[in-house]
């Protein structure tokens, strides 16, 4: 179910978020420790049993992965990047469609964006900024 978020209740689900968000980077991580391992382990490239299982653990990986960004993703917010820790929540302004914009390392959202400016358009949200829904 879709919804917009104002500022109050993107900042009481924010804890959660960051949670979840902290998860896909542990998973991230893992997928990339396999999938290198896959790569430069000699032992892998040269037996079918040991390149078999060490494929199928790195297919595990990345299904953990993607379930984890769904899993984020089914709150109502969109992971923009994995590696940078952008995360957007969709709001209104006016009207208009915008994102409320974290990035990791925040503790709470500060930030907001229109639809097509991304990370560089970042504005700081005003202290009374009762324009977003």
């Amino acid at each position: 179910m879709f919804s917009y978020f104002n500022i109050k209740e993107a900042n009481e689900i924010l804890p959660v978020v960051i949670k979840k968000f902290k998860n896909i980077v542990i998973i991230k991580n893992e997928v990339f420790n396999i999938q290198s391992e896959l790569e430069n382990n000699p032992r892998h490239m040269s037996n079918f049993e040991d390149y078999l299982i060490k494929k199928q653990e790195l297919n595990s990986a990345l299904s953990n992965f993607y379930k984890a960004i769904e899993d984020l993703e089914k709150m109502g917010v969109l992971v923009k990047s994995v590696d940078e820790g952008l995360l957007d929540f969709p709001s209104k302004r006016f009207e208009e469609e915008v994102w409320l914009c974290w990035k990791d390392g925040e503790t709470e959202i500060k930030f907001w964006h229109g639809k097509d400016e991304g990370f560089m358009g970042r504005k700081p949200l005003s202290v009374s900024d009762e324009s977003l829904v």
